[in-house]
């Protein structure tokens, strides 16, 4: 059996610790990995007598027709690669009998991203972002105990502001729009650490709520009106963008914390930055409508909103979750090594 994977570095670009994880799963198999920098690059120039090729895997290369003619002996192949990039020889690999190994997306970075959603969370609440830094500055933070108390004012150890939701997520109105790969998982752990959880998705089955512990709303206004945590985690597509209007943007109650880490134009996301902005809402975002977010922006910076840049879901582990995720659906050899052996 012998096993090829050939990679382009604008794969490596996007996924960098994939390939060398791939040829690592496949260590037991007769596996080797070919990595080129050249533009024009074809897996038929890379790979000697490819004739003898049984299982072949394209990242970041064509898979047009003539580049996969050559490999005469191929029983499955993986392709993954930009769009623009040709394709069509698969279907007549398969025609051929070749067994073609769907790209499957978006399940991969799901841990990590819905992670990253909640430590966001977290971090917008209790305004610890604000903090590290002030701390950088000044001896400030420390001054925990005013001189004088007074009732609804900031006592000892107190740091969060009380014009927005702070302090633990446990019993919060954690309101989230989508019960997805995403959605789902930062729903569950929510409900997990005691909050008061609902989702939107007209789509969703009744079990994932139930896995979720979280209650089934059917009409996004409901969702809205009662949110202190507001979470949208849809995918970015035509009948999703601008989802969350304005009307939706300013239903939502004064001190609701917004937390953005699929697509920020999920939502009218001018709305949303007027409201931010004029100290009605708070925002823990890793996304925005224009990125790289210019260092001139008001949101930058500010008391009642956390930011990172567009960084929550391609973690290494991310990277090694694909891996595995397209492994899995070839067919099994027994010399293989074992599933997660070589993390």
């Amino acid at each position: 059996m012998r096993s090829i994977i050939c990679v382009h570095e604008r794969f490596d670009a996007v996924w960098p610790f994939a390939a060398d994880y791939w040829q690592k799963r496949w260590q037991g198999d007769y596996c080797e990995l070919y990595r080129t920098l050249e533009p024009d690059a074809r897996a038929p120039r890379l790979v000697p007598d490819p004739a003898a090729v049984q299982r072949l895997v394209l990242l970041g290369l064509p898979a047009a027709a003539e580049d996969l003619a050559p490999f005469t002996s191929l029983e499955e192949c993986f392709h993954s690669a930009r769009s623009d990039l040709p394709a069509d020889g698969l279907d007549r690999a398969a025609s051929r009998g070749v067994r073609i190994i769907p790209h499957r997306v978006d399940v991969y970075w799901g841990q990590s991203v819905a992670e990253y959603g909640l430590c966001l969370t977290l971090c917008g609440l209790r305004r610890i972002p604000q903090s590290h830094a002030a701390m950088i500055e000044s001896l400030e933070p420390w001054k925990h105990s005013p001189e004088v108390g007074r009732p609804g004012a900031k006592g000892v150890q107190y740091a969060d502001d009380s014009r927005f939701a702070g302090g633990t997520l446990a019993g919060k109105r954690v309101r989230v729009v989508g019960a997805g790969n995403i959605g789902a998982r930062y729903a569950s752990w929510c409900s997990a650490m005691g909050a008061d959880v609902a989702i939107w998705d007209p789509f969703a089955p009744d079990a994932t709520f139930a896995a979720a512990a979280a209650k089934r709303c059917f009409h996004l206004p409901e969702l809205v009106k009662d949110a202190e945590i507001f979470t949208p985690m849809l995918p970015l597509k035509e009948d999703t963008r601008r989802l969350i209007g304005k009307d939706l943007i300013d239903a939502l109650p004064h001190g609701c914390l917004v937390v953005q880490v699929t697509r920020a134009l999920i939502c009218d996301t001018g709305a949303l930055y007027r409201r931010v902005l004029n100290d009605e809402l708070a925002l823990a975002a890793d996304v925005f409508d224009v990125e790289p977010v210019s260092l001139e922006s008001p949101l930058l910076g500010r008391h009642n909103v956390v930011h990172t840049p567009h960084n929550a879901g391609r973690t290494k582990d991310a990277n090694l979750a694909w891996v595995d995720d397209q492994i899995a659906r070839f067919k099994p050899r027994s010399q293989e090594s074992a599933h997660g052996s070589s993390r």
